[in-house]
């Protein structure tokens, strides 16, 4: 399914650095694009190929995407990252990344999923999850999945 999105109706803010990227008014390097996203190299480089992938419509995180955007706009997803990890043989995974408030390191607050390509365990980009299995009990884990499941709309 092909979604198109009326760009009469997409939003810009004004002073928003991907909104000016997508209007063309900062240059970027793009290396996909259609009427739902753009996708651009990360002026970063965690990576070589590290790739940010945005919709053009103004939304500041994941808590912002209604279903028929987020369809749109996750479903570009995969064939951009093949396109990446396709570009340079010595790519041999890649972690997707989407950040959503200051506390979970989001610098610019229009939605963007980040494509960073992996190269080996000591390339320039780490993550780490710890394990604080051991500070909860099954109470605590019910009380948990019972406070979120509430919370899931139709």
């Amino acid at each position: 399914m092909i979604v198109s999105i009326d760009r009469k109706k997409v939003k810009h803010l004004k002073d928003c650095i991907f909104c000016k990227i997508v209007r063309n008014e900062i240059p970027s390097y793009t290396i996909y694009e259609d009427d739902v996203v753009k996708a651009f190299l990360d002026i970063s480089q965690g990576t070589p190929g590290h790739t940010l992938v945005i919709p053009k419509k103004h939304i500041a995180n994941i808590f912002e995407y209604d279903p028929e955007l987020a369809a749109a706009v996750f479903s570009r997803i995969p064939k951009i990252a093949r396109a990446v990890k396709d570009s340079n043989p010595d790519i041999k995974g890649m972690n997707i990344l989407n950040n959503n408030g200051q506390v979970a390191y989001q610098s610019v607050f229009h939605s963007h999923f980040h494509l960073v390509p992996r190269y080996t365990n000591h390339d320039d980009f780490s993550m780490t999850f710890k394990d604080n299995s051991n500070k909860y009990t099954p109470d605590d884990l019910k009380k948990i999945q019972d406070s979120i499941v509430a919370h899931i709309g139709d």
